[in-house]
């Protein structure tokens, strides 16, 4: 199978770097890979100098580059960042894949919210209600779709951010989580799984899979795991939400779509919309998750 290129997008991600990682577990491995970039930029230059990376740049939403993109590819990552875009490149590359000549495979990467939504849902985020209705146009269309759910990244702004920030200014974890429970995952966890399913020469056992991290807890439980990691205490403070969204959130600039996208995140932690774990991860990587000590030790504001 190895003879065709490997088509991965998502390459030029910030949160995690999930498209990026998946990229170089393949080439690892000796896959041809075909990186489809939006920017002809300095990192498109990079993946060029890469043995066994073809790059071609495009938008996921317009047809005609996600035909080149896929041309001669039987297998393929779609991962697209938190995007008012979402479902229109969804819906692009579902039906490229429908007119195409044969993908096998096309790992998709979606979120936990999803295996608790349904047609008449309404306290999600317009992001959430995307990938929801995302995912029902590539089954809808035939795609051999298989969708990767996994829960909040570790490298989401929540954590890599908002609560680096506090832990670095006060030694302070704020957010508005109340006593809920969560599950984290490393973003690099859930981009080996992905890996993995392209890479297995064998159709995948199932067509959903919900990565979490190894246990859902607390976040006082969280913050004595960084404070066990770091060698000084990190305290939970429990913000109320509308506080924290002008004194912490905005502080962020983030544009409107993902700013609500975040926000509605937090609250759905307080709603306990969180607590889940699953053994999927460790039935693709064979090992446990990781935990924040693998995310502090990756995170260089929080080296001494």
């Amino acid at each position: 199978m190895h003879v065709h290129p490997v088509l991965v997008t998502g390459v030029g991600g910030t949160v995690g770097g999930v498209g990026r990682t998946v990229l170089d577990r393949l080439r690892e491995q000796g896959v041809p890979v075909r990186a489809l970039v939006h920017h002809d930029d300095e990192r498109a230059s990079a993946l060029r100098a890469m043995a066994g990376v073809e790059v071609v740049v495009g938008d996921l939403t317009r047809g005609a580059d996600v035909v080149e993109a896929l041309a001669g590819c039987r297998r393929a990552y779609f991962g697209m960042g938190v995007s008012p875009a979402y479902l229109e490149a969804s819906t692009t590359v579902a039906a490229a894949v429908r007119e195409g000549d044969g993908l096998d495979l096309l790992v998709s990467m979606s979120q936990m919210t999803v295996s608790q939504m349904d047609l008449t849902s309404s306290g999600e985020s317009r992001h959430q209600r995307l990938h929801w209705l995302a995912e029902h146009v590539l089954d809808w269309s035939g795609a051999p779709a298989v969708h990767v759910r996994p829960t909040v990244f570790m490298e989401n702004p929540l954590f890599a951010q908002v609560a680096v920030a506090s832990i670095l200014r006060d030694g302070t974890i704020r957010l508005p989580f109340g006593s809920a429970r969560t599950s984290p995952v490393a973003a690099g966890d859930v981009a080996e799984a992905v890996a993995r399913l392209l890479l297995d020469p064998t159709e995948p056992s199932r067509r959903v899979y919900e990565l979490t991290g190894a246990y859902s807890r607390d976040m006082n439980a969280v913050a004595a795991e960084f404070s066990a990691a770091l060698g000084r205490a990190v305290t939970y403070v429990d913000v109320p939400y509308e506080e924290w969204l002008e004194h912490d959130l905005k502080k962020l600039g983030l544009p409107p779509h993902v700013f609500d996208h975040i926000a509605t995140m937090a609250r759905l932690h307080a709603e306990n919309r969180y607590d889940r774990a699953t053994d999927d991860l460790a039935e693709l990587l064979g090992r446990p998750p990781a935990g924040f000590d693998s995310f502090i030790r990756n995170t260089p504001a929080l080296q001494p």
